[in-house]
């Protein structure tokens, strides 16, 4: 084969090269959108129709915990899944009338999970019965299975928030998280 040849062929593996890296890219952006809803939450609404995710909710809440600078959290669901982990549901809500900056606290002080940016890593479930604590799960590149992102809430603004944990023996668990009030709540099965 001539160099000329040879350099056709290096520039199209380029080129390929370059398509299939933007397109592992895009696809991997895109997916990122999804991290504001755990991986079951799409199969678990799979089976239930077009029912709005709101009608599935509890009437009452499970839990309702007062922060600093105005925030508010209302925990409306904690649901065990066969699968090995609980998923908590609620409302990060800015009860005041200006900006609230959502505190770094809420993310806890693990260097692989400080380095994901804002979140609500830093929650711990305890199941008092058997005295154990329970941290918000990891994928494997060390991010928190929670939502992130969250850096200021406008006045009244609510965020729905989720966090996954490793399901504990006990169905009634503290639920901790910095700078807010500890709840007790009830996992449903």
């Amino acid at each position: 084969m001539t160099s000329w040849g040879t350099t056709v062929v290096g520039k199209r593996l380029t080129a390929l090269t370059l398509a299939v890296g933007l397109a592992l890219g895009v696809a991997a952006c895109s997916a990122g959108d999804r991290e504001q809803d755990p991986p079951s939450a799409a199969a678990s609404q799979a089976g239930r129709g077009s029912e709005p995710r709101e009608q599935l909710r509890a009437d009452q809440p499970l839990a309702e915990l007062q922060g600093q600078g105005g925030l508010s959290l209302t925990i409306t669901s904690a649901e065990r899944d066969p699968a090995g982990y609980v998923t908590v549901r609620g409302d990060l809500k800015n009860d005041r009338p200006t900006v609230a900056v959502v505190p770094a606290e809420l993310r806890g002080s693990e260097l692989k999970v400080l380095s994901t940016g804002p979140s609500l890593g830093g929650a711990t479930l305890v199941d008092f019965a058997h005295k154990k604590r329970y941290y918000v799960l990891r994928d494997t590149e060390g991010r928190p299975l929670t939502t992130t992102g969250l850096s200021t809430l406008k006045g009244g603004e609510s965020a729905h928030v989720f966090l996954q944990f490793p399901s504990p023996a006990s169905s009634t668990v503290g639920f901790q998280l910095a700078l807010f009030d500890t709840a007790t709540i009830k996992i449903s099965e």
